[in-house]
C-alpha cells in the first residue's frame, strides 16, 4: 500500500518527505517535523502509537489500518483534546464507499421483509491478519444499525435467530472481495465488490489527504465523497 500511495501522490504532484516502516521507526519524529500530512497504513499493534505521535506533532493523519478500533475512543479523545485532525476508514476505495452506501439502502429496504436471511462474506489474501476485515465489519455494523431482525453477528454459517453471519476466507493473493446477500426459499439478492488492485485504495487515501488538509476534527470517507445523506 505504501508504494501504491506514493505513486498516486507523485502523480498528483505531492512531495513525499518521509517513509517510515518497521525498519526505521526511530525516524518518525524527524519525518513528522517536515510533514503537512501523514498517511498511516501499518498493523493493528502499532497503529495507535503512530496515530498518537502524529496528533501530538500537530500533523493531520489519514489512517487505513484496521483491527485497532477497540482503542478508537482513546484516539478520538486525543484528537479532540489536541485540536487535531483524523480521517479513518476501513477502506478507501471509492467503489467500496459507494458499496457501503448501497448496503445501507438495501438493509433499509429489506428491513420490512423478515423472510430473507442476510449474510456478509469476505475473502482476502493470506497475509491479512485481521478477520473479519474492517470493511466486512463496517458492512455488518451498518446492517445491525438499520435492520431490526439482527442484534449481533457471528462467524458461524448457521447462527441463532437474530444473529448476522459474517464469513471470512483467506486465499492466495486476493486483493479484497466482499458480498452482502439476502436469501429466502424463493429467491436471493446479492451486492458485491471485488477489488482488482490496490490502486483504488491508494487513490482514495490521497483524496482523503487532500480533503483533510487545513481541517480540524474527525472525518470519514463519507465526508470526502459527500455520502452522509446515504
Amino acid at each position: 500500500m505504501g508504494r501504491a500511495i506514493e505513486r498516486v501522490l507523485t502523480a498528483r504532484h505531492h512531495e513525499v518527505c518521509g517513509r517510515v516502516s518497521s525498519n526505521n521507526r526511530d525516524q518518525l519524529p524527524a519525518c513528522l517535523a517536515e510533514a503537512d500530512m501523514a498517511i498511516e497504513f501499518t498493523r493493528p499493534d502499532s497503529a495507535v502509537e503512530h496515530l498518537g505521535a502524529c496528533l501530538r506533532a500537530g500533523v493531520p493523519v489519514v489512517c487505513g489500518t484496521t483491527g485497532w478500533l477497540d482503542r478508537y475512543g482513546e484516539i478520538q479523545q486525543l484528537t479532540d483534546r489536541l485540536g487535531g485532525a483524523l480521517l479513518y476508514s476501513s477502506n478507501f476505495s471509492v467503489g467500496v464507499q459507494l458499496f457501503f452506501a448501497l448496503n445501507r439502502k438495501l438493509a433499509q429496504a429489506m428491513s420490512a421483509h423478515g423472510n430473507y436471511q442476510a449474510e456478509v462474506r469476505e475473502t482476502h489474501h493470506i497475509h491479512k491478519r485481521d478477520a473479519p476485515s474492517g470493511t466486512a465489519l463496517q458492512l455488518t455494523a451498518d446492517i445491525l444499525a438499520i435492520h431490526p431482525s439482527y442484534h449481533k453477528w457471528s462467524d458461524e454459517t448457521s447462527p441463532e435467530a437474530g444473529t448476522l453471519p459474517v464469513i471470512s476466507s483467506r486465499e492466495g493473493e486476493i486483493v479484497g472481495f466482499h458480498a452482502v446477500r439476502y436469501h429466502s426459499i424463493t429467491d436471493e439478492i446479492e451486492i458485491r465488490h471485488n477489488a482488482h488492485s490496490r490502486e483504488g485504495f491508494a487513490n482514495g487515501a490521497v483524496l482523503a489527504c487532500e480533503y483533510l488538509l487545513n481541517k480540524k476534527g474527525i472525518y470519514t470517507m463519507k465526508d470526502v465523497l459527500q455520502l452522509n445523506d446515504w
